[in-house]
């Protein structure tokens, strides 16, 4: 019996890894992925997939802290010179290997003229890119960068197969890409169908434990959920009525529920420009008097936090402690008095949200309650998402709007707060000036070390929400059903992927 086992072992142990037990995660994705490619990814379907597929020269860690991926070592000559030392023997999924003339010729394909993508300009401060040597590159900058690392996290693509592409916009790379990353694609993705990724087994951290990942295209959020009950998916997201009402005892045996703030917020924003809302103390007193806890506790179930203000919560850019301000309706009827506001000349607006977002929508009818209890008269409008943009949002044309924003762990504020973003097309609708923020806003793009940026963005935090140009509503938690058969997960404020290579799935 003993010498039976023996050889069996022995017999594992000389197999091709191929023809060893396998294990495969189904997973789901939402929408059919565009182009499979780092510098066109810009759907949630297709950065998703890539991500699997490509690396970039570095990534976060699970506490947020940028560490090498295909640079084994990078630091900073000065604040202007950033020097990366790449892996040796990291091999394309071709079997060809990665060195610096990989990195060199995505940056240049990334400003190719025929390459049209918005990630062209996170290099917009990138002086040239070079190679030092078989595994070494040196990148200046024009000027000192704080996204100067940051921007390396794009995956890299392989010069020896894209060298010959003429149109990067319509290659039949985009559709089966070659990368160096975890999983590869075997065959071309289709349009709608389920998606089929191989585990490497020469990945050069380690191949992953589980050696296939099939992402079934499930577009409707109902029939997610029905087929994450029926166990036929291994992970799945579920919202908090589904959570609270729908979920039984086999539910509940079968998978493990992890719950973590969102990484986006929603928010009511007021048009600056009218005369109305210019006098800071009308916009205090609707932040005042909207209960936001109320709102959470009513759309999710108590599944969520109050968003505090304008960066991820747990961030380093993050005020620690902080709390915007709390809701007092009768603080809010006394600044309304003082301003002239009463029963007979309520102050009134109109606020603008779109279709298609039941949350929102609902939020919009609690927000309406609430202000009518301090004599505030809010009417609502509901528009389809084109004609919301196009109509309302880009053009100015609203009091106020109820939108959302998603949280990064390195902020750009400049965007969306700096008063260069108050133009035609720009993400600044609000109209938002603050000088002191916009000077702020600039120092903190040239600087490199992480304290000093941090340092800085905190008090952009404290100065933006001082000013009541939003009302910062709410962070809903995101919810994840794991199968209780997958061992490995460790939930972090980057999520639970970070170490999705270490995770084993028992039969």
């Amino acid at each position: 019996m003993h010498y039976l086992f023996y050889l069996l072992l022995v017999f594992a142990m000389i197999l091709p890894a191929s023809t060893l037990p396998t294990s495969t995660l189904q997973l789901s994705i939402s929408s059919s992925p565009a182009r499979i490619n780092p510098l066109l990814a810009t759907d949630s379907a297709s950065s998703e997939v890539a991500g699997y597929i490509f690396n970039g020269l570095v990534k976060f860690d699970k506490n947020g802290t940028i560490v090498g991926d295909l640079a084994e070592k990078f630091y900073f000559e000065n604040n202007k010179t950033l020097i990366f030392e790449l892996h040796r023997g990291v091999k394309w999924h071709d079997g060809r290997l990665f060195d610096a003339d990989d990195v060199v010729s995505t940056y240049n394909l990334l400003h190719a003229p025929k390459l049209v993508t918005p990630y062209k300009d996170d290099f917009k401060y990138v002086e040239s890119v070079e190679k030092l040597g078989k595994y070494q590159i040196r990148v200046t900058y024009k000027q000192p960068y704080f996204k100067a690392l940051s921007i390396w996290m794009m995956g890299i693509l392989p010069k020896h197969l894209w060298e010959k592409v003429d149109d990067p916009m319509t290659t039949a790379l985009n559709k089966l890409p070659v990368g160096t990353g975890p999983y590869k694609l075997t065959k071309p993705f289709k349009v709608n169908e389920k998606i089929v990724l191989e585990a490497n087994p020469d990945y050069f951290i380690h191949p992953p434990h589980i050696s296939k990942i099939n992402m079934h295209y499930i577009s409707d959020p109902s029939t997610q959920f029905i087929t994450l009950k029926a166990e036929e998916l291994d992970i799945g997201s579920l919202d908090p009525l589904q959570m609270e009402r729908q979920l039984n005892a086999e539910f509940k045996s079968y998978y493990q529920l992890i719950e973590q703030p969102s990484h986006s917020y929603t928010y009511m924003g007021f048009n600056l420009r009218q005369k109305l809302f210019q006098e800071r103390g009308v916009r205090e007193a609707i932040a005042l008097a909207i209960d936001r806890r109320e709102i959470i506790d009513l759309l999710f179930f108590s599944h969520g936090t109050v968003c505090q203000g304008p960066f991820m919560p747990g961030s380093d850019a993050y005020p620690k402690d902080f709390t915007s301000y709390i809701y007092n309706p009768q603080k809010a009827k006394s600044i309304l008095l003082s301003l002239g506001y009463d029963q007979n000349n309520p102050l009134c607006f109109e606020l603008v949200t779109n279709t298609g977002n039941d949350t929102r929508v609902y939020a919009a009818q609690i927000i309406q309650h609430q202000l009518r209890k301090v004599g505030i008269e809010m009417t609502i409008r509901t528009m389809e998402w084109q004609a919301f943009l196009n109509t309302v949002v880009m053009p100015h044309q609203f009091d106020a709007v109820l939108l959302g924003w998603s949280l990064s762990l390195i902020p750009d504020a400049y965007s969306i707060w700096h008063s260069d973003g108050d133009k035609k097309g720009g993400f600044n609708f609000i109209g938002y000036h603050n000088d002191d923020v916009d000077r702020m806003i600039i120092e903190s793009e040239k600087i490199v070390d992480r304290k000093q940026f941090d340092t800085i963005y905190r008090k952009i935090f404290a100065e933006i929400v001082r000013d009541y140009p939003y009302v910062f509503l709410y962070i809903p938690n995101s919810i994840t059903a794991i199968n209780k058969k997958i061992e490995g997960i460790e939930p972090s404020i980057t999520g639970i992927n970070h170490n999705q290579i270490d995770w084993s799935k028992s039969k």
